[in-house]
């Protein structure tokens, strides 16, 4: 038989009921909650998807539009370029004006010049405005490699080429900016004045880089959560507030497309490869940089580095006062 049990053996042996049963409560606890989280990814990807247009009536409507021709009149257009198609609007292109390529940012599209599209054109200018890789339908590789910079220049270049530009006058604005300085660093026979509305040299982002990427561009690297939380914002009317309603509804068809969304962030998960090919020499072009009254684009104790990169400060001007409303 065995040996009668001492005191100690049963306080080893005998179970701790209060703490087993908080166990359980824990335990519970804990499935519970991860039900409850997983139910919440699943709604709001749930959501997310439903708020895209699986019908793809963008690309549709893009579809339908003409193709370019030298004769084609002002308005949108088809414009093959460096074996992809690019939405585009086209103006003035009967003037005898120089040549003049805008590029847009993120989360825009060509709509955003349309007002200086008007104004250059009743100047003399011939415009060209087309959606860049990622935004225009016809023009959506896969993969985050086919977004570095390198291959968006090429894009200018090749749309620049299909419209009869020779030498042109080049205006870019957030994302436009970083790739229209690359195109002057790159090509600078090709640009007759560059104009960057708010983003500085390459070398700067890539000083501002090194010491602190901003969080946005952190959390745009996240793969599928970005497009999950833009698609759903997006589908608000307080995204793109302030701005007219046809240009509104433009950039809900655009990147409300399934695909949209991770093509053009693709642009920010490839920015440290884009900004190391951007080069850092001095552009000869003549420049002009346009700040605006609200936004600022790197840190204040690095202004007087923004221009360390240019043998000579650039015409600088600054927008005019907005009226107080």
């Amino acid at each position: 038989p065995a040996p009668p049990l001492s005191d100690l053996d049963r306080a080893l042996v005998r179970p701790d009921r209060p703490r087993l049963r908080a166990m359980r409560w824990l335990k519970r606890l804990g499935l519970a909650l991860a039900i409850l989280v997983a139910g919440a990814v699943g709604l709001f990807g749930a959501c997310s998807l439903a708020a895209l247009d699986w019908s793809r009536a963008h690309t549709q409507r893009t579809s339908e539009l003409p193709p370019f021709a030298t004769e084609t009149g002002d308005g949108l257009v088809r414009i093959p370029a460096g074996g992809f198609e690019f939405r585009a609007r086209i103006a003035g292109l009967a003037n005898s004006g120089p040549g003049l390529i805008l590029l847009h940012g993120f989360p825009e599209t060509s709509a955003m010049w349309t007002p200086l599209i008007d104004t250059a054109t009743a100047a003399g200018y011939r415009v060209v405005a087309f959606d860049q890789r990622g935004y225009s339908p016809g023009a959506r590789p896969e993969g985050i490699e086919s977004y570095r910079v390198p291959e968006l220049v090429g894009d200018v270049i090749a749309v620049a080429d299909a419209v009869g530009f020779e030498r042109f006058h080049l205006v870019g604005h957030d994302w436009g900016c970083v790739v229209g300085w690359s195109v002057v660093l790159q090509h600078p026979a090709r640009v007759r004045t560059w104009s960057a509305l708010s983003i500085p040299h390459p070398g700067t982002l890539l000083a501002e880089m090194a010491e602190e990427p901003p969080a946005y561009i952190r959390v745009f690297g996240i793969p599928w959560l970005p497009e999950a939380v833009l698609s759903v914002w997006m589908g608000f009317r307080g995204f793109y507030a302030g701005m007219p309603e046809d240009q509104r509804m433009e950039y809900r068809r655009v990147f409300l497309e399934p695909g949209a969304l991770t093509a053009t962030l693709n642009w920010y998960r490839a920015i440290a490869a884009s900004l190391d090919s951007a080069g850092s020499p001095s552009p000869q072009t003549r420049r002009r940089r346009v700040r605006g009254w609200k936004r600022r684009t790197c840190r204040r104790p690095n202004r007087t580095r923004r221009w360390s990169w240019l043998p000579s400060s650039p015409d600088r001007r600054r927008a005019p006062r907005p009226s107080a409303r």
